[in-house]
């Protein structure tokens, strides 16, 4: 299994537990919403006007969004049939995120501040600035939370909320749907109670009622019945 079927299994054992964005308080439900399409996803007027005004302000500064979108990258990357994080919008969303969950902005901003110290020591750079070599000595040592020293323990658990939000923003847009292979719900045939059934409790269907109620081609059709409760068609 690669690192991108890695990650989206564990999307999948997260939302089964509700955890993604609940964190350790699973009891508190929130609904993901898009941020690029603002109607039409069962909102009331005043949650409406609520997403709005949170759309119109900004969170992160523009250096933080930079490593947001590195750090979204470096989590899902692109591959040859899809695209990456940052193609997905996953940086907008989780600055809308922020502003709609206040209680991850602390988190958030103090783990971009805390990587920023990390490459100011090792490289005297900020984040963003390192080469892709150096931001990855970091990120390594702070991936992994089996693995991560005592002293680092502050970037684990940072690094494991971005990517927890990474992977829900990303497996959240009609991108990440496609890649998980969810086609919704779909309609499916039903041909009557199976033949054996039938015989075991010796019964069986009237041959005029079975025409109506289980011919295929006429699976679309809208049933109609008289005054007295009969099936007319």
């Amino acid at each position: 299994m690669d690192r991108r079927e890695s990650l989206k299994s564990l999307l999948v054992g997260s939302v089964a537990g509700g955890l993604v964005l609940n964190g350790c308080t699973p009891t508190e439900q929130k609904e993901i919403v898009s941020v690029d399409k603002p109607t039409g996803y069962g909102r009331t007027a005043k949650e409406k006007l609520r997403d709005e005004r949170l759309r119109n302000e900004q969170f992160f500064a523009e250096g933080e969004l930079e490593t947001l979108a590195i750090l979204c990258d470096i989590i899902l990357p692109a591959e040859a049939d899809f695209g990456s994080a940052t193609e997905a919008g996953v940086p907008e969303f989780i600055e809308f995120m922020a502003k709609d969950m206040p209680r991850h902005q602390v988190p958030l901003k103090g783990g971009l501040m805390w990587l920023d110290n990390q490459t100011n020591e090792r490289f005297n750079l900020d984040f963003k600035s390192c080469s892709p070599e150096q931001q990855l000595v970091v990120i390594d040592e702070i991936a992994y939370p089996d693995k991560a020293p005592e002293h680092l323990k502050h970037g684990v658990v940072f690094f494991s909320l971005m990517r927890n939000l990474t992977l829900t923003g990303y497996y959240t847009t009609e991108m990440g749907i496609k890649e998980l292979g969810y086609v919704g719900n779909q309609p499916n045939v039903w041909d009557g109670v199976p033949q054996d059934v039938l015989d075991e409790h010796n019964i069986s269907y009237d041959p005029e009622w079975i025409s109506r109620c289980v011919d295929q081609s006429k699976r679309m059709d809208l049933a109609k019945w008289d005054e007295e409760g009969n099936l007319i068609t």
